[in-house]
């Protein structure tokens, strides 16, 4: 092994935005180690002052492609909350069906087509077509199935039209509903294909931990698995915090090496997404999520970051088994269309609820007349910047004996197992005043 060591990542690949790695050992000391984010900052809470209550969620859902049902929906509840709505409990189920769509959606997409290609030792998911076919094929199927899911319910894949404040513009027909429960009870076999596939290969996952705070939503009552609805809580015991509190957890804060806030709350960091929802929650997954934990050897309390990616396996089977539950429930009950009226009024409100990759947070406020006068979005990457900075100065000092590049390639695999959305957390303006 080198004494020196000089990592400079420009753009991390396989990851949603722009990030870079730097790491500087002269002598086998360590000299800088950083995680920096230079993506151009966005000013979403800005574009939406001045706009209507009900142009908001057409706005922000443009925050991401990948998420935009989740920021959607986080929208559509700060509206409501704001202006003091109340939702059928059919528009409850459909929603939260629909958020199930995006969760197999992106972890499909992360696990299967940029987390795979480091287990199999494959640059891209290109070579994997040669090298695991049917896991390949498999993947690509669960990922349009999802796509479909999202058609039907959100109107279309991205950035969803069937969402309004108070309710939903189309409801799904009940063969609908009955063809998608079909197709989902189809897809659980190559589900389980899949994740047989990845465990063949689990153990180039580094077995490394640093005790972590995770926080994500709990929900008691009923107690639930959720993605939706429930308090803030904390893994080290902290909560309930309602979630109109969410800036007193999230506490951001200014990084001089990233355009991205940061945030902190009980540590010096802490995590947002699958692990973090496993930790708080994963006794509540259902039975065939947790035999893929099981599979894994999942355990709660698991603080490796790269166990994410087996959180996020079993939280796709989870969905999958819970939403058909959840049709069932829709079909007994009976569709039924719903006229949604809406009197404005001044106000401010928060929405929250679960990202695939963590907890996203929106608030807004609201004159009389219904325009917002100010917002503050918190997106899950931004809160997980800080721990993958601190995940560095515990990795970097551990594996410096992989040399330049076995270094290198695990610091990138570590900042994928965190299935960051960069482009989406970049917020802040530095505003310098030249006299």
């Amino acid at each position: 092994m080198s004494a020196n060591i000089q990592i400079n990542v420009h753009h991390v690949t396989r990851l949603e935005g722009h990030g870079n790695i730097v790491v500087n050992i002269r002598n086998g000391t360590i000299e800088k180690c950083q995680w920096q984010v230079p993506e151009a900052p966005r000013f979403f809470e800005a574009m939406v002052r001045g706009r209507r209550w009900d142009d908001i969620q057409t706005i922000v859902s443009r925050i991401c492609g990948i998420c935009s049902i989740t920021h959607s929906l986080a929208s559509t509840k700060a509206v409501e909350d704001a202006l003091g709505l109340q939702v059928s409990e059919q528009t409850d189920m459909l929603r939260i069906l629909m958020h199930y769509s995006e969760q197999l959606q992106s972890h499909t997409l992360h696990v299967g087509y940029l987390v795979a290609p480091d287990l199999f030792g494959e640059k891209s998911v290109v070579p994997l077509v040669g090298k695991a076919p049917d896991a390949v094929k498999k993947i690509i199927k669960a990922h349009r199935i999802a796509n479909q899911w999202s058609d039907l319910l959100a109107g279309r894949t991205t950035h969803p039209v069937t969402l309004t404040p108070g309710g939903m513009t189309k409801i799904p027909t009940a063969q609908e509903l009955k063809d998608l429960q079909k197709t989902l009870k189809e897809a659980v076999p190559d589900l389980v294909a899949i994740c047989e596939v990845v465990h063949s290969v689990a153990d180039r996952m580094p077995a490394f931990e640093r005790p972590t705070e995770y926080i994500s939503l709990r929900q008691d009552n009923p107690p639930t698995y959720t993605f939706y609805h429930g308090d803030i809580v904390s893994s080290d015991g902290y909560g309930p915090v309602h979630i109109r509190d969410w800036e007193s957890v999230a506490n951001e804060y200014v990084s001089p090496q990233s355009t991205a806030k940061w945030c902190r709350w009980h540590r010096d960091s802490y995590a947002v997404g699958a692990l973090a929802r496993f930790n708080n929650n994963g006794h509540l997954l259902s039975p065939l999520g947790k035999k893929v934990a099981d599979m894994f050897g999942l355990k709660k309390g698991c603080c490796n970051p790269f166990m994410n990616n087996v959180a996020q396996l079993a939280e796709a089977a989870h969905v999958v088994e819970a939403s058909i539950e959840l049709i069932d429930k829709l079909l007994t009950k009976g569709l039924k269309e719903e006229k949604v009226k809406v009197t404005p009024r001044a106000g401010r409100g928060s929405g929250c609820v679960e990202a695939p990759r963590g907890i996203l947070f929106h608030t807004y406020e609201f004159n009389k007349k219904g325009e917002c006068i100010a917002a503050n979005i918190c997106i899950p990457t931004n809160q997980n910047h800080a721990n993958i900075q601190k995940d560095f100065e515990k990795f970097v000092p551990e594996y410096m004996h992989l040399g330049e590049d076995g270094l290198r390639h695990g610091m990138e695999m570590l900042v994928r197992s965190y299935d960051p959305c960069i482009s989406c957390s970049t917020h802040m303006l530095n505003v310098t005043f030249v006299k």
